[in-house]
């Protein structure tokens, strides 16, 4: 099989966020593989070892985002490649652009990518990919069995399960619990550090840079305000049941 996993680096989730000048500031920051991008990369891997084939590992950014790379080739990912100019990172609908350019001349049987990322939570760059593609796709899976030409997925719906069937090529879009991603090995990761990684440019993709504009635009970040500290009641059962209820009426006509 012919696997393309599309990855995008993010802040380690485990990092505190600072915001300076309306812009999330990066000086120290760990960076990591998006964690939804990481349960992708895991399936495809898991994929490969089942019925042979390779996986491709494809992201959008400067150089920093190459450890990413070598994260996913470590963990046995067969090859990688690194779209790095700075005029072709924008918003989803950027992405998805670029994303098709990079795949539009690749034999795939099925890409994979993580079904939104942890540092804006859009969730569109997968499905609109899949549009620019012309192929059919499935968002935010939870199991994937491959049956010669047919896939079968399941995701979670509200208070149940759903069950689709398909046929392949598929772009789908990796949930939690559709596995648990490997570390990568200590002689994975020392071959990782000697295999190459293809980089393009515009150029390269023959991409036309005012068709690929953002649609969006940030105009400011901020921190989330901090929780007020919690109150308890006093007095008897039904005193404290009319203080709670003036206190949640006040709340609302605060909050309007």
């Amino acid at each position: 099989m012919n696997l393309l996993v599309c990855l995008k680096q993010t802040f380690d989730t485990e990092e505190k966020v600072h915001i300076e000048n309306g812009k999330v500031s990066e000086d120290g920051a760990k960076f990591v593989i998006n964690p939804y991008d990481e349960y992708a990369l895991e399936e495809a891997i898991q994929l490969k070892e089942k019925f042979g084939g390779e996986v491709t590992a494809i992201t959008i950014g400067t150089s920093q985002a190459e450890s990413a790379l070598r994260t996913a080739l470590a963990m046995g990912a067969d090859h990688a490649v690194l779209v790095n100019d700075e005029r072709l990172i924008g918003d989803e609908f950027t992405t998805s652009k670029v994303l098709a350019a990079v795949m539009k001349d690749k034999e795939f049987d099925l890409i994979l990518s993580g079904y939104m990322s942890v540092d804006n939570g859009g969730g569109q760059s997968g499905i609109r990919l899949a549009e620019e593609l012309d192929i059919a796709h499935v968002n935010a899976i939870t199991k994937l069995e491959v049956q010669g030409n047919q896939v079968v997925l399941e995701r979670d719906v509200e208070g149940d399960v759903e069950i689709i069937e398909a046929e392949l090529p598929i772009l789908i879009t990796a949930q939690q619990g559709l596995n648990e991603p490997r570390y990568p090995s200590l002689p994975g990761i020392m071959k990782a550090k000697r295999k190459p990684i293809q980089e393009l440019k515009a150029e390269d993709l023959s991409i036309d840079l005012d068709q690929i504009q953002a649609k969006t635009k940030i105009i400011d970040q901020v921190l989330p305000p901090k929780r007020q500290e919690g109150r308890i009641l006093q007095g008897e059962m039904n005193d404290q049941v009319n203080e709670l209820v003036n206190l949640l009426q006040g709340e609302v006509n605060i909050n309007g």
